[in-house]
C-alpha cells in the first residue's frame, strides 16, 4: 500500500505506506466514545477505589488502556509493537507498584500516570486536527481532553503529595486519591468551595495553572467546536 508524498498531487512520487501516517490517520475511525468511556470508567474507580497499592496498580492499567484506546482511534496505533510496548509497561509498573510499595515509588507511578495522560491528550489533539471539520468526533475528542485535564492534575497533586516533605492541603493531610481528584475537578471547574486548599507556594501554583487551563479551553476550544458545529447544522437544508 503506497500513499501520496503530497496530499492531492497527482504526479508526486508514492512512499511505502508506514505505521501512524496521515494516510493510516485520516482512514482510522475517530470514534471518540470509546475514549470517553474509558476515561469515564478511569474517573468514576478513582473516586470510589481505595488508595492502596493494588489501586494504584489498576489506575495504571487504565491510563495504558486509555492511551492505547486513543492510538488506535487515531490511526496512530497501527503498528502492534507499541501496543505491545505500552500493556508490558503497564503490567511491569503495576506489578512493582503491588509487590514494593512505598511513597517514592507511589510518587514515581504518579509521575508515570501523568506522562501516559499527557500522551494521550496529544493523541486526541492530534486526531481532532486530522478531523479537518467539525463534527460530533471532534467535538467528542476535545470533551476527552478536557476531562483528561482533571485527572492529569489529579496524578500531579498526588505526585506532590507523595513526594513532599509537607501535607499538601492546609488541612493537615495529604488526602486520599478520591479526594485529590475531588479537589482537582473543583478547581478546574472554578468552584472554588474552600473546603480543601493547598499548603504550599508550589500547590498555590498547581491550582491556579488548572482552572485557568480550564476556563481557557472551555471558553476556546471547546466554544468554538460547539458553535461551529451547531451553525453547520442550521445551515443544513
Amino acid at each position: 500500500m503506497y500513499e501520496r508524498g503530497v496530499e492531492g498531487s497527482a504526479s508526486s512520487t508514492p512512499t511505502p505506506w508506514r505505521p501512524g501516517s496521515r494516510l493510516a490517520r485520516l482512514r482510522a475511525s475517530h470514534s471518540f466514545g470509546v475514549v470517553a468511556v474509558m476515561i469515564m470508567v478511569t474517573f468514576v474507580f478513582t473516586s470510589a477505589a481505595p488508595s492502596e497499592s493494588w489501586a494504584k496498580s489498576v489506575l495504571v492499567l487504565l491510563q495504558c488502556s486509555t492511551l492505547i484506546l486513543a492510538l488506535w482511534t487515531t490511526g496512530l496505533g497501527r503498528d502492534r509493537r507499541a501496543i505491545v510496548a505500552l500493556v508490558a509497561i503497564g503490567l511491569a509498573v503495576a506489578v512493582v507498584q503491588l509487590l514494593v510499595g512505598g511513597t517514592t515509588l507511589a510518587g514515581l507511578v504518579e509521575i508515570l500516570n501523568l506522562v501516559l495522560v499527557v500522551a494521550t491528550i496529544a493523541v486526541i489533539g492530534l486526531g481532532v486536527v486530522d478531523q479537518g471539520a467539525v463534527n460530533r468526533q471532534s467535538v467528542t475528542g476535545a470533551v476527552c481532553v478536557y476531562l483528561l485535564l482533571g485527572i492529569g492534575f489529579t496524578f500531579i497533586y498526588a505526585a506532590v503529595a507523595a513526594l513532599g516533605s509537607g501535607t499538601f492541603f492546609a488541612q493537615g493531610t495529604d488526602g486520599t486519591t478520591s479526594l485529590q481528584l475531588y479537589f482537582s475537578y473543583v478547581t478546574l471547574a472554578t468552584l472554588g468551595y474552600g473546603d480543601y486548599t493547598p499548603a504550599t507556594t508550589l500547590g498555590h501554583t498547581l491550582a491556579v495553572t488548572e482552572a485557568l487551563l480550564g476556563q481557557l479551553y472551555l471558553v476556546t476550544v471547546v466554544a468554538v467546536l460547539v458553535g461551529n458545529l451547531s451553525h453547520q447544522r442550521a445551515q443544513r437544508p
